[in-house]
């Protein structure tokens, strides 16, 4: 047999680095494996020490382009640890600023790195060349999103304004409302790049995942919510370490999470829709139709439209939420000191994001946990993979990175934040 050699020295437009090894016999896959290298971050052991206060702006710099995740995972933690209970208008207010990450981040990734690999074209540059109104659409769109984290947090990159217990400030109402004429042109941007982005040629795959999410009762799930899944799973946050697992394997710097049996889970856009379709609204509903899909999508390679329907519901929530906006008065309730153990877990745009934090009696942080989507998503992406080249072995060789690359993509993977991506070898026999 001729034996087959595939090397991709870094996977663009993902963040992070790392290898994948495909090992083909013939037409059977011997081993599929990812072996990220890059070195480990150790943010858990050097929180411990630290006053409880100080976690979220920390943890905010496990991402740039996330940190509102970060942020409102470790405050929630904190502040059950704490014995803190933040007021209805904070909560509204830490939702539209999430909406804000949620806007830019999807819309960064659904144009600008994914798009490409629907398009036949390599780079963001490509697509400025053969489709700018495109690329001034999204950029405009990331605006959006960069302008609410900015009146709400501060800056766009690592807020400052948001704290334990609330914000250091309340913006003006006048600076809140005067973003709603931005998100309602951006709602409908949202709704016209998913009818484009639905004529795209989308391979024909289809996996029965377990989708893992945040579900609530009331809303899309953004910043609160239980714990649940396809499969009938409901718990609540400080339930996760009894149905979730992370394991070390050689070939990794980054944990792997699974199921307790062992088994691997999907979390971000796809499972947040299947698990909460009932509670988007209208127009969302009415696009995610005109796309041709239904409540529940099983074809990862359709999850460049579920994010950019997210898009358009995350412009609507932050309208809603604007228009009603009142300075929550105080911004922000005193933490204080005392021993506890807390648990937080929200929606960032790539999935849950959990952290548990316990506490001593001076405040100092004495143990961490931070569990990002992507190390909870690697398992299934593995799995991904192995299908993916099991169904496509007779392409060549370049057609073949280019499919397992944009399986990859699938997932907008933050690498940097599971601690990291791709090499990709196949060797075949």
């Amino acid at each position: 047999m001729t034996e087959r050699t595939i090397q991709v020295d870094a996977l663009a437009r993902v963040e992070g680095e790392g290898a994948l090894y495909v090992r083909l016999k013939g037409q059977e896959i011997e081993k599929v494996e990812f072996r990220i290298f890059e070195p480990p971050r150790f943010f858990e052991a050097f929180l411990q020490g630290r006053d409880a206060l100080e976690v979220p702006d920390i943890t905010s710099r496990i991402c740039g382009i996330c940190p509102i995740a970060y942020i409102m995972g470790a405050s929630q933690a904190v502040e059950q640890a704490l014995g803190m209970d933040v007021s209805q208008g904070i909560k509204d207010l830490r939702r539209l600023i999430y909406c804000g990450e949620w806007i830019q981040s999807n819309t960064l990734h659904a144009v600008m790195l994914h798009a490409p690999d629907f398009l036949g074209l390599h780079d963001a540059i490509q697509i400025a060349q053969a489709h700018p109104e495109l690329v001034q659409k999204g950029l405009r769109i990331k605006k959006v999103g960069n302008s609410i984290m900015e009146v709400i947090g501060g800056r766009a990159v690592h807020p400052v304004n948001t704290r334990v217990g609330g914000f250091y400030r309340a913006p003006d109402i006048s600076a809140v409302q005067g973003l709603i004429p931005e998100l309602e042109w951006c709602a409908q941007a949202a709704r016209d790049l998913v009818r484009a982005f639905a004529k795209f040629d989308f391979p024909d795959d289809e996996h029965d995942y377990h989708f893992v999410s945040l579900i609530h009762e009331e809303e899309y799930p953004i910043l609160e919510g239980r714990i649940g899944s396809s499969r009938g799973l409901d718990i609540d946050v400080a339930e996760f370490n009894d149905h979730f697992v992370e394991e070390h394997v050689a070939r990794s710097n980054a944990l792997h999470g699974r199921m307790r049996d062992g088994s691997a889970y999907l979390t971000g856009p796809l499972a947040r829709y299947a698990n909460n379709f009932a509670n988007l609204s209208p127009a969302a509903m009415a696009t995610a139709q005109e796309a041709g899909l239904g409540p529940v999508v099983r074809n990862p390679f359709k999850s460049i439209l579920v994010r950019l329907i997210e898009v358009q519901y995350a412009c609507e929530e932050a309208a809603r939420l604007a228009r009603a906006y009142m300075p929550p008065d105080p911004a922000f309730i005193d933490a204080p000191v005392q021993a506890g153990e807390g648990h937080g877990c929200t929606e960032a745009p790539r999935g849950i994001c959990y952290h548990r934090y316990a506490v001593n009696a001076e405040r100092r942080i004495v143990e961490a946990q931070i569990v990002p989507p992507t190390s909870q998503n690697q398992p299934q992406i593995e799995v991904d993979l192995t299908r993916v080249v099991s169904e496509n072995m007779d392409m060549t060789d370049a057609d073949l990175k280019w499919r397992c690359e944009q399986t990859i993509r699938n997932y907008d993977p933050c690498i940097s934040c599971a601690t990291h991506f791709l090499k990709l070898t196949v060797d075949r026999v």
